[in-house]
């Protein structure tokens, strides 16, 4: 054997005893998980209460990891958190992971949905009888502007009204608000709001305040029952960290079945999370109880709302199927559209 020969087999013996005694590298020791407000978000409040990620990750063989549960205003924060990697998982609106998989050509991409439930347009203004009547007089509180579940539903609307040339029509009129501060500016006509596309439960809160009437929701814009709440998350982070990322969906899993087992009991378990003065048990029952109110992991309408993006030129690629969107392990088999 040359002592060429040789050499190159030594180095090959040697590289193959490093990586069969290298470790795999470490998996996260802290999962970020960002959220916004209402019970839109009870299934992440039962895993926060119950620890199931922690639970699941310690049958994975993760010891000590730790669940840092953060509360945004919006999906801007989320988006930032997500492409800087500081925030691992975020629940926020279908359009705002249908455009983070466009632009960063599917590495963010859902997890699986949530929650589906109504989102519900209202408005003060007496001279508004439907939403063609809105005028620069208006403002509309949305959770942020131009990429909200709600901002794009106002574009859809205005597409259908106005002609798709016309979809930005109702966009100077919004302003960006979390729920709970525009339940206190719709309340007080703060700033000229007198409009607000809410969800549960300040709708409720917001339809006791004389005057206020419901112009439209998201499942008459959408045709039907619409996924509200995704589970996004970077493709990176699932790749590096894969029992964690299984360990956070088999929470999530576990905490929806936990709650449609259960309603009464999650109701009070969001009072209480949510330090919720202002609703009773029997009210939160009654929103989530609702026939068009359902917690689970089946996308609804998002497939629909990538087409309309696309079509009005948000995001440049347009999914053939709602699989292209999400984590395929996850939402195989469930049915989504």
């Amino acid at each position: 054997m040359s002592p060429t020969t040789w050499r190159a087999r030594w180095a090959l013996a040697l590289a193959l005893s490093c990586a069969v005694a290298s470790p795999a590298a470490a998996e996260v020791q802290e999962i970020v998980v960002a959220q916004q407000f209402g019970v839109s978000f009870l299934p992440l409040m039962v895993m926060e209460r119950g620890k199931l990620v922690e639970k699941h990750a310690e049958q994975a063989g993760l010891k000590d990891i730790k669940t840092n549960w953060a509360k945004v205003a919006g999906p801007s924060v989320m988006n930032d958190g997500l492409l800087s990697n500081t925030m691992h998982f975020v629940a926020q609106g279908a359009p705002s992971m249908i455009t983070l998989w466009d632009r960063t050509k599917g590495q963010i991409r859902g997890v699986a949905a949530m929650t589906t439930y109504p989102l519900y347009l209202i408005t003060r203004n007496p001279n508004v009888k439907t939403i063609a009547d809105f005028t620069s007089a208006d403002k509309i509180a949305v959770p942020s502007v131009k990429i909200s579940t709600q901002a794009i539903m106002l574009q859809m609307a205005a597409t259908k009204l106005f002609g798709q040339e016309n979809y930005t029509r109702f966009d100077p009129l919004t302003i960006s608000l979390s729920h709970p501060d525009a339940v206190l500016a719709f309340t007080g006509n703060t700033a000229g709001v007198n409009a607000h596309f809410t969800s549960s439960p300040f709708y409720e809160q917001e339809m006791k305040i004389p005057g206020a009437r419901l112009l439209t929701s998201n499942y008459e814009i959408l045709g039907g029952p619409a996924t509200a709440v995704v589970i996004t998350a970077n493709s990176k982070f699932a790749h590096d960290n894969p029992k964690a990322f299984k360990a956070f969906v088999d929470g999530l899993k576990e905490a929806i079945d936990v709650i449609n087992k259960d309603k009464r009991a999650a109701a009070a378990l969001y009072l209480e999370m949510a330090n919720d003065k202002k609703n009773s048990v029997d009210d939160i029952m009654a929103m989530i109880g609702d026939k068009d109110y359902s917690y689970t992991l089946r996308p609804q309408k998002v497939l629909a709302t990538a087409h309309f993006m696309a079509k009005i030129g948000i995001i440049k690629q347009d999914p053939k199927t709602v699989e292209d969107l999400f984590f395929p392990d996850v939402v195989k088999g469930l049915n989504g559209d």
